[in-house]
């Protein structure tokens, strides 16, 4: 799979585009706090984690709650 310009529109806008700024981020400030923000994606990660290994210590409680109320039958196979 080929990166770039297929036909001749994509190669003239790539040319036309290619000087062109578009986003300066040194001019710009940012409102957030860089630290603050990664400290918030920190504590939603951390918190995802937790909601996954509560929810697979509940799936096998489950699992085993089931299990043990779990009432078998036998048939006979003629």
């Amino acid at each position: 799979m080929a990166i770039g310009a297929r036909d001749y529109i994509d190669q003239l806008l790539v040319k036309k585009y290619a000087d062109e700024k578009v986003d300066n981020h040194d001019a710009l400030e940012s409102m957030i706090d860089p630290t603050k923000m990664l400290d918030a994606m920190n504590d939603v990660a951390m918190i995802q984690r937790n909601m996954f290994a509560l929810s697979q210590k509940l799936q096998s409680t489950c699992y085993a709650i089931n299990a043990r109320a779990a009432r078998y039958k036998n048939k006979r196979i003629s």
